[in-house]
């Protein structure tokens, strides 16, 4: 299984930056005896590998070397590849990269408990969700009492849900059929929502597993100040 990680945006919100906004330092790590910083998107890099990822993919920009120079050819204890989006053209062209089942997660998010993405089910499309202050400001998810997905409310004012989505997981099959749909609706999704409220309308299924505690959007200077308290307190 990949672990997808899609690196290309240009993290706008806490520039400027002398490096890429994946590798913003965030907590720390220990390298044998020594204490060294942690890149942001290491955290989701383990979380990956914890889900059961085998591969981890990263989708950068061609002018994110960085991230290549700092990883290199492994990640999280797995092999590591790289793909080169030519433009940051969202999350949904990020995702069709590989061909088989895939976990996905933002690379500038902190969040627990770590290992909850083996909640979510090996088949079909299921999403990690989390319960937030300010839902309006990610894609909430709307589903019945029994975890089935109605609707994906993307950054709307009034999502009508505290829960969105931190992370998700889907087999080959639908990473197919969604792709299908994608390209036949002239690859103009930017969100995964979008997409996946048009697979929804065609009968398409997906499931909510609200299995996440909390959830910090690192890719502000208020995030980043929040994700420091919040290791603070796990450490």
């Amino acid at each position: 299984m990949w672990g997808i990680v899609p690196s290309a945006g240009v993290g706008s919100r806490i520039q400027p930056l002398a490096f890429s906004k994946e590798l913003l330092p965030v907590g720390s790590r220990r390298d044998g005896e020594d204490e060294r910083p942690r890149a942001v998107s290491e955290y989701l890099v383990d979380r990956l590998v914890a889900a059961g990822a085998t591969n981890i993919c990263f989708v950068v920009a061609p002018g994110k070397p960085d991230i290549m120079a700092y990883y290199g050819a492994e990640a999280g204890g797995v092999p590591a590849a790289y793909v080169v989006q030519p433009s940051p053209a969202g999350l949904c062209d990020a995702i069709f990269r590989p061909e088989e089942q895939v976990v996905v997660g933002l690379p500038d998010t902190l969040w627990f408990p770590e290992h909850s993405l083996r909640l979510l089910g090996d088949g079909g499309l299921s999403f990690l969700c989390f319960p937030v202050a300010d839902p309006e400001h990610f894609d909430a998810v709307i589903a019945g009492d029994d975890g089935e997905v109605r609707e994906i409310r993307v950054k709307q004012r009034d999502p009508g849900s505290r829960w969105i989505w931190g992370a998700f997981k889907l087999d080959g099959a639908t990473l197919r059929a969604l792709h299908d749909l994608w390209c036949e609706r002239g690859r103009e999704d930017v969100h995964v929502g979008t997409l996946v409220n048009a697979w929804l309308e065609r009968g398409g299924a997906a499931r909510a597993v609200r299995a996440g505690e909390v959830y910090v959007d690192v890719g502000s200077v208020r995030g980043y100040r929040e994700a420091v308290r919040l290791l603070g307190e796990k450490a």
